[in-house]
């Protein structure tokens, strides 16, 4: 997938979250706690994510600076295998 098809995807990813939202708000509580679920989906997302634009030979400090943390913040949460 090229960068702009995964700009593309990952912005109409961004709808269909905003969307679950409205949705679950008109629901039940099974339905709440399914999107409660999908956050621990979503941090294995950004690990695998952050991991592999490391390895792909981005640093640790400009993963931090995307995230807003420091160099040391980014590795503590995500360098290591947790």
């Amino acid at each position: 997938m090229g960068k702009n098809e995964t700009s593309e995807w990952l912005k109409m990813l961004s709808r269909m979250i905003r969307a679950a939202g409205h949705r679950v708000a008109d629901a039940d509580e099974p339905e709440l706690a399914q999107l409660v679920a999908l956050r621990d989906q979503f941090d294995q997302a950004m690990k695998i994510a952050i991991q592999g634009q490391n390895s792909q030979g981005r640093s640790w400090s400009h993963i931090g600076e995307v995230l807003g943390v420091s160099r040391q913040g980014a590795y503590q949460r995500y360098g290591d295998s947790k």
